[in-house]
């Protein structure tokens, strides 16, 4: 192992015995090896709340239309919700806009919202050593966004109907990117990209989908800074994130983004 990826791994406290697998022993990895955690990870500690699903009005079918610059304007004047009133700016998102990996994680936290970036200070040093632990660079094939757009106050949960205020904007971003595998970050991502209240533990080491997309989930990196026994577990995740990639590509008969 490479002095780079051993000095990565121990920014992510894995050091000195945690290595990348080989893609044999990442495909091993299941839903049944996965040990009981608890189910709390990101801010709160109550369930994601369940999203309203209601019919497709004027507003959902214009978002689905717009292009990026559109998209990105929409989003920064959106007052559909309270919470533009209380956040400093909206997080669109950043990256690749034609990567293959999407990283979602749940709100801006106070950081965020003063930057207008998603996963910065702490928390995004950790995530970027996380993607540096399995060949991956913020901005280079990933793209990283937001289930909300824009802070909550006092960095509460999102509650359901500002949920259901901004999906149309996560769907486009989906829509508009392509990527070929989705990583939701956290509990409350998770469980609101798959309409469950099922914990991480429960969904972890096998693939699902959102809006026909294949979907891993992991825990948020704000959580592993104070959860540092599940840092291993994290680990995992990517490495099985990795495969399922691998095997996205092969699939499609090239390793090349197909976009």
């Amino acid at each position: 192992m490479s002095s780079r990826r051993e000095l990565l791994l121990e920014e992510m406290g894995l050091t000195p015995i945690w290595r990348l697998r080989t893609r044999q022993a990442e495909s091993t990895t299941t839903a049944a090896q996965v040990q009981n955690v608890p189910a709390a990870a990101g801010r709160g500690d109550g369930a994601a709340p369940a999203v309203p699903r209601p019919a497709i009005d004027a507003r959902d079918a214009n978002i689905a239309r717009m292009g990026w610059g559109e998209l990105r304007a929409s989003v920064a004047a959106c007052t559909a919700c309270g919470l533009r009133k209380t956040c400093t700016q909206t997080v669109f998102g950043i990256g690749d806009e034609k990567a293959d990996w999407l990283l979602v994680g749940e709100a801006p936290g106070a950081e965020e919202d003063a930057r207008g970036e998603p996963f910065v200070g702490q928390a995004g040093r950790l995530l970027d050593a996380m993607l540096a632990g399995i060949d991956l660079k913020r901005g280079e094939d990933v793209y990283i966004a937001n289930v909300l757009k824009c802070r909550p106050p006092g960095n509460r949960n999102p509650e359901a109907p500002e949920v259901a205020k901004c999906a149309p904007y996560l769907r486009r971003q989906v829509e508009l990117i392509r990527p070929r595998l989705i990583l939701a970050m956290g509990r409350f991502a998770c469980q609101t990209l798959l309409d469950t209240e099922s914990s991480i533990a429960s969904l972890r080491g096998r693939a699902h989908s959102y809006q026909g997309v294949p979907l891993v989930v992991t825990y948020h990196p704000a959580y592993l800074l104070r959860s540092l026994q599940d840092k291993a577990k994290a680990w995992e995740d990517l490495c099985y994130a990795r495969s399922t990639m691998a095997d996205l590509r092969a699939q499609s008969g090239s390793g090349a983004p197909a976009h």
